[in-house]
Formats: C-alpha cells, sequence, structure tokens
C-alpha cells in the first residue's frame, strides 16, 4: 500500500469521530500536588513576569504601525526602530493572533483591541488579494507596493489561524466569515483530493508557479512539507472551534493523520520535512534530518487538534511519547537545559544554537507529556528549559528574547524582529504554560 493510499485510510477510519459538539474527552489530570509539581507552580510569578513585562510590552502598542497600517516588525539587535522593513503575512498574521489571544487572556492590556482590529483591517484590505483571492506572501512597508503577489500555503495558514483567533476574541462575525471563505477558496484551489494534504506553492493566480522559481521556505514548488502542514493543522484547529465547519473538521481529521503517519520515519519516530506529493519522504544528506523544535511542536498541537475534535489523546499517548524520546536522547542538552536545533537521523544534534522558538515549543511540549502521562521526566525538562530561557534566551534589558544562543552561551547579534521573528512563539507559549500550570495540581 503507498503511503497515500494509507493516509487515506487512515483518514477514513477517523471519520466515524463524534460529531462537532460532542462532549471534549481530555487526558486524565494530573494527581494530587507532588514536591515537582509544586516547584514547577512556584515558577508562575516569572513566568508572568515573562510575559507582562518583556514581551508584551516590546511589542504592544509600539508595533501598532498608525501611519501605513499593519504592524512594525523591524526592531535591532537593543529593540530599535529600523529604517525599512517589509511587511510579510507569516509575521503580520502572527502579530494579529497574539494580539487577539492576550485580548482573551487573563493578560490583556489596555489598547489591545484597538491592536488587533488594526491588524486584522490590514490582513483584510491590503495583504488580500482582491483580483484572484487568498493573501499575498508581502508587501513593503507602506503597503501600497505588493512585492510577492504568490500564495504559499504556510502564509495562508497563518491568516486563517490569525483571523479566526481575531473573531473569537471580538465576536466579530464578519471576521468569521472572511476566515471561512478564504479556508474554502484554498480548500478549492489546493487540496489534493488523490493523495491527501495540500499544494502548497502557487502563482498570483493560482496557476502553477514558474518553472524553477524557489518558494519563500526554500523547498521545491512541488513538494509537500511537513512544516507547513503543521501549521494548516494549527490553523483548522482554530478554524474549526470558531466555526464547527464540517469541511474543517474533516480536513483536520485528514491533517492528524499527516501528522502522525504520513511525515514519521518508522524506525525513527521522528519526523522528516520534504516529501513528494505521494508523501514519499525525501531522504538524501540534507533532509534526512530532525527539527526537535518541529517535532516537540507537533505533539501538543495534534493534542489540541484532537481535544477539538473531541478525541481522545491516549491512543497518541505512546507515539508521542516516543517522538520526544528522540529530540530529548539527540538534541537535549541536560546540563543547561533547552534543545539544539536539529541534527541528522539517529545521530547527536550538529547544529547547536539554541533558537528561541525551539526552547519555547518545548516548555509547552514538556508539560503536554506530563498531562498525558503524569511522569515527573517531563516536568525536569519543563524546569531545565525554563530556567535556560530565564537567565540566557530572554533580553531582560532590552525586551523581548534573543534569537538564539551559541554553543558558548553568547546570544545572538540579531535583530529582534524580522519577517521571520514576532511575538508568536513566545508569547504563545507563554500563554500556554500559564494556562497549564493553572490548571496543574
Amino acid at each position: 500500500m503507498t503511503n497515500a493510499r494509507r493516509i487515506l485510510a487512515a483518514v477514513a477510519a477517523l471519520c466515524v469521530l463524534p460529531a462537532a459538539g460532542a462532549p471534549a474527552q481530555r487526558a486524565p489530570t494530573a494527581p494530587a500536588s507532588t514536591p515537582a509539581v509544586d516547584r514547577i507552580k512556584a515558577l508562575v510569578p516569572r513566568i508572568e513576569q515573562n510575559l507582562r513585562d518583556n514581551v508584551v510590552p516590546f511589542w504592544f502598542p509600539r508595533c501598532v504601525d498608525t501611519v501605513n497600517g499593519g504592524y512594525t516588525v523591524h526592531y535591532g539587535p537593543k529593540g530599535e526602530l529600523l529604517p525599512g522593513g517589509v511587511k510579510m503575512i507569516v509575521t503580520q498574521a502572527r502579530q494579529l493572533w497574539l494580539a487577539s489571544a492576550l485580548l482573551r487572556s487573563r493578560y490583556a492590556v489596555p489598547g489591545l483591541r484597538g491592536a488587533a482590529d488594526h491588524g486584522y483591517r490590514f490582513l483584510h484590505d491590503v495583504m488580500w488579494d482582491k483580483a484572484h483571492g487568498g493573501f499575498y506572501w508581502q508587501v513593503d512597508v507602506t503597503g501600497r507596493q505588493v512585492m510577492s503577489p504568490q500564495k504559499h500555503l504556510y502564509g495562508q495558514a497563518f491568516a486563517i489561524y490569525a483571523i479566526a483567533e481575531y473573531a473569537m476574541a471580538t465576536g466579530d462575525r464578519e471576521a468569521l466569515a472572511f476566515a471561512l471563505d478564504a479556508f474554502r477558496l484554498i480548500d478549492a484551489r489546493a487540496h489534493d483530493g488523490v493523495h491527501g494534504g495540500y499544494h502548497e506553492y502557487f502563482a498570483a493566480d493560482w496557476t502553477a508557479a514558474p518553472a524553477g522559481e524557489t518558494p519563500p521556505l526554500g523547498a521545491p514548488a512541488d513538494l509537500k512539507l511537513m512544516n507547513t502542514h503543521l501549521h494548516l493543522l494549527e490553523a483548522w484547529t482554530t478554524l474549526l472551534r470558531a466555526s464547527a465547519d464540517p469541511l474543517v473538521r474533516e480536513r483536520l481529521i485528514e491533517l492528524v493523520n499527516i501528522e502522525t503517519h504520513a511525515v514519521v520515519r518508522v524506525g525513527w519516530t521522528a519526523h522528516t520535512d520534504r516529501h513528494q506529493a505521494d508523501w514519499t519522504p525525501i531522504l538524501d544528506a540534507s533532509t534526512a534530518r530532525v527539527s526537535y523544535g518541529h517535532d516537540i511542536e507537533n505533539i501538543w498541537l495534534v493534542a489540541d487538534a484532537l481535544e477539538a475534535l473531541n478525541q481522545p489523546v491516549a491512543p497518541y499517548t505512546d507515539f508521542f511519547r516516543n517522538v520526544f524520546a528522540y529530540s530529548r536522547e539527540h538534541g537535549w542538552d541536560d546540563a543547561k537545559g533547552g534543545f539544539y536545533d536539529s541534527g541528522p537521523k539517529g545521530q547527536p544534534a550538529d547544529r547547536r544554537q539554541k533558537v528561541w522558538w525551539v526552547q519555547a515549543e518545548a516548555i509547552v511540549g514538556s508539560l503536554e507529556m506530563y498531562r498525558q502521562t503524569t511522569d515527573p521526566a517531563y516536568l525536569d525538562v519543563f524546569e531545565k528549559t525554563w530556567h535556560f530561557i530565564d537567565t540566557a534566551q530572554t533580553d531582560w534589558a532590552n525586551g523581548e528574547w534573543f534569537e538564539s544562543i551559541a554553543p558558548d552561551g553568547t546570544p545572538s547579534s540579531g535583530n529582534k524582529a524580522t519577517p521571520w521573528k514576532a511575538g508568536y512563539h513566545n508569547g504563545r507559549a507563554l500563554l500556554q504554560v500559564l494556562d497549564r500550570l493553572s490548571r496543574l495540581h
């Protein structure tokens, strides 16, 4: 049986899942408080400080571009505003998501509703292609010049993720309708009804991209990526919660199976990124490697998707345990805490910088694994990773987190905000961790 047929068979089997709206079935909560749990919960004030005093004020209200619209995501190593810059759909959407998620949390600050409204209008009025539908990849800082009109599913996913979150935060039904319309267009243009999943890269008018053109994520245009489909899963999860739409539900079931079957290498119990259209993996010298941050992020995002689908997580726990174990064996720094970037199949990490978003996903993923298993080893990973974030990754002097930390402990001199670095990974992780710790007993 081909990879694609296995995935479609698994999807068909899961189509008997209860209808949306059935009672959610969560994994068992943690047992009565233990010394390890008490020690972790004692970290809450410091985690709140990182969110309230470091991340949120770095971005809001100053990232709101009141002159040109959208958000400014162009700050230097010390947080200084830099000249120029662009507005790319991924980080514009991520900032809208962050403003909306904060608005729904107990950590909302004055002005967030206006910041969220502002970002939504920019996506709706400027980033949306009124001629062909879908979101442009990139415009200039003014929003008046379309620099990259191509359509990449990675960017489309983040736009829908953000707009669905905004709709839930504000109750704006027109925004929800816009998100659903965008989903239906993207699904009609890009869904692969033969092999499952989505084709990822298109010209502005949704025709095939010109031959030889390299998409923004670097992989050839005809490939399917674990990374892109992970964020489609994340987006469809939020859109399902916002809408209970049956087609969104059907596609989310398919994505759960892709992220737990098609992109997983049997024998490793780890994921690789690049695949042909039929999900045959591409495993050459440069691609037979594992991104530890994506693997751990996949654990908790799939668990969250299962909750949105009102399905138990228990059938997946052993799989998640093995995925986490691979990253811990090959990519974890037990001495100093934190996870390295990536490494080749079955070998220790060879890219040993500690990137901000990897640490963010690690603290959420470790708490998710503790929720599922009550194994205190995951609390140890959480505690050590948090200590690394608190003492090394966080720039307490200038705000935000350093992009990466070198093996010798030196922070990178990179910009705090770029087209690929905004407040989404660390802001979301802090919100997730604080929510999870509030329910930890």
